[in-house]
């Protein structure tokens, strides 16, 4: 049976894109607010498509560690019960 540590030290790594991904939109946001201040409106488009990216795949990553979890703690389950 897989303890809470196991699965912690599993789902770091998700964990640390899903942080780095935040921080690269904050970073993002802030070059957008900017960039409207000097009105450069094509890297305006192409810094929110990126957000745009970066928000999407987060999304992801999250939507991954939650079903490895679920997965993780079912099997702790399966393995308990036998």
């Amino acid at each position: 049976m897989a303890t809470s540590n196991d699965i912690q030290a599993a789902l770091k790594p998700f964990h640390q894109r899903a942080s780095d991904a935040e921080e690269r939109l904050a970073r993002l946001e802030a070059a957008i607010a900017t960039t409207k201040d000097s009105g450069n409106e094509e890297l305006s488009n192409k810094a929110l498509k990126e957000v745009k990216w970066v928000t999407e795949e987060n999304a992801k990553l999250r939507y991954r560690i939650t079903h490895l979890v679920r997965a993780l703690e079912k099997a702790d389950s399966d393995l308990a019960s036998k």
